[in-house]
């Protein structure tokens, strides 16, 4: 074998000789956990002991629970209410900051404060908020001449959807902003020089070359929002009654307390399989605006 052949071989195994430990890490925290997990939800045990093996009993089970059709509407519902607040806010924010100086890095460091809290945090910090007597945002709402009763669905939907948007805008902001800041300034120059209106240049020049960041931004938001757990836990518990309590509620509901590993096991799995669709749908789009751009 030539000298030549052997670099070009080198060349070749180079990149996967860089992602082998990313793919070690994945196999270790990603895909074993999930064979047992499929492992349990196609047996019957307890406590882990002894394993009878029963098919797809449990996924029937689950596929025909109105319980968890019901969460998984409540976290649809939730995701897009979330999406169609939270996507057209964070453009118009980006859009309204300034793109240099002092005051635009500034406010870049302050979008990425609310990404940088956890979530166990944010949920312990908007339920202090929301204190009957002593909560800063029951005075505002009280201000208003609202008052923010978290024993109401309708209020509490609105309590979670503003302890989410308030955590995840940023993120939206942050991509929309570095998408505006690489259009090149050509493009507003043609514009000035046309006397275009502010409007005719987000239309023809902003949108069009943001396509692929709003989509990116969409499809993180929407698979973060789906699976969200803690922050609505800590606020609210599922409650009042079953109107915030969501798809991940229910499944650790289900193989933690109730210990039923094998109908949770099944749930997980197709919890699994709905989000990697919605991912797959995303990523179409996501590519198709690529193509676009």
């Amino acid at each position: 074998m030539s000298a030549k052949t052997v670099a070009v071989t080198t060349n070749r195994l180079e990149p996967a000789l860089l992602l082998t430990p990313a793919i070690l890490v994945m196999l270790a925290c990603g895909v074993a956990p999930f064979g047992f997990v499929a492992f349990y939800a196609v047996h019957d045990t307890f406590a882990g002991n002894d394993f009878l093996f029963v098919g797809l009993q449990w996924f029937k089970q689950v596929l025909t629970s109105s319980d968890f059709h019901w969460a998984m509407l409540r976290s649809l519902g939730f995701s897009l209410l979330a999406l169609a607040i939270q996507i057209p806010l964070g453009l118009y924010i980006a859009l309204r900051m300034p793109r240099s100086g002092m005051l635009a890095s500034v406010l870049v460091v302050s979008m990425a404060i609310p990404l940088l809290t956890p979530t166990l945090v944010v949920g312990y910090l908007w339920k202090v908020l929301a204190l009957p007597n002593t909560g800063l945002l029951t005075a505002v709402f009280a201000l208003a001449g609202l008052s923010l009763d978290m024993n109401s669905k309708i209020w509490t939907w609105i309590m979670l959807l503003l302890m989410d948007t308030w955590h995840w805008t940023s993120l939206v902001v942050l991509l929309a902003y570095a998408g505006l800041k690489a259009i090149p300034d050509d493009y507003y120059r043609a514009a000035r020089i046309d006397a275009a209106s502010a409007w005719s240049v987000f239309r023809y020049i902003q949108l069009p070359k943001l396509k692929l960041v709003l989509a990116i931004a969409a499809i993180l938001r929407f698979m973060d929002s789906l699976v969200i757990y803690a922050e609505t836990y800590v606020v609210t518990r599922g409650g009042p009654g079953v109107s915030t309590t969501f798809l991940s509620h229910e499944l650790v509901q289900t193989a933690t307390i109730q210990f039923d590993l094998g109908e949770g096991s099944a749930m997980a799995v197709i919890y699994f399989f709905i989000v990697l669709a919605v991912a797959l749908l995303f990523f179409r789009q996501v590519t198709n605006a690529e193509r676009q751009a």
